[in-house]
């Protein structure tokens, strides 16, 4: 799977971090959807969260706010 056109994928290590993620996005009101990881992020977990690039640093932002460890795929 390869990121859709505009967008950025975030992954994680652990489903804890994916789902925390997925928690601080909507807290945030970053509209970001819940995606297989893909296989080229590296990523031990199997979820990821997809952005429009244009939501991309925010989300960076909140999550390292939160101190959630991640990686991002753009596309």
């Amino acid at each position: 799977m390869s990121t859709e056109p505009g967008s950025s994928v975030f992954t994680f290590d652990t489903t804890h971090h994916a789902m925390w993620a997925e928690d601080v996005a909507r807290e945030q009101a970053i509209a970001a959807e819940v995606v297989p990881a893909p296989p080229e992020g590296g990523a031990r977990c199997g979820a990821a969260l997809r952005v429009s690039a244009r939501q991309k640093d925010d989300l960076a932002a909140a999550l390292g706010s939160e101190g959630i460890p991640y990686r991002v795929l753009d596309s």
